[in-house]
């Protein structure tokens, strides 16, 4: 038997919201871009501080997985608004 504690799929689904919601591309190199992907982190960061705050002061059945709906619904409201970082190809290859 495993010492691991059982995640309910509720769980799993909220942890996978929260992570997904903080999970941004990497901006293009300048400070535009830098800027606008340091805001829009910051500000998923504070909506998702807030939906597990919410949910750990009022909880009740089936708040796991509203708050899971709640933080994609956040992400989907706050797109990714700056250039994503793309990488040069090696020389020599294409």
């Amino acid at each position: 038997m495993s010492d691991r504690p059982v995640l309910d799929e509720a769980v799993k689904d909220l942890l996978a919201a929260a992570a997904a919601a903080l999970d941004l591309p990497l901006p293009a190199l300048g400070r535009e871009s830098e800027v606008a992907h340091y805001h829009l982190l910051e500000l998923r960061a504070m909506g998702v501080r807030a939906a597990l705050s919410a949910l750990a002061d009022f909880w009740h059945p089936g708040s796991v997985a509203d708050t899971a709906a709640d933080i994609r619904r956040l992400a989907d409201r706050q797109p990714v608004d700056y250039t994503p970082f793309v990488p040069r190809e090696e020389e020599g290859t294409g």
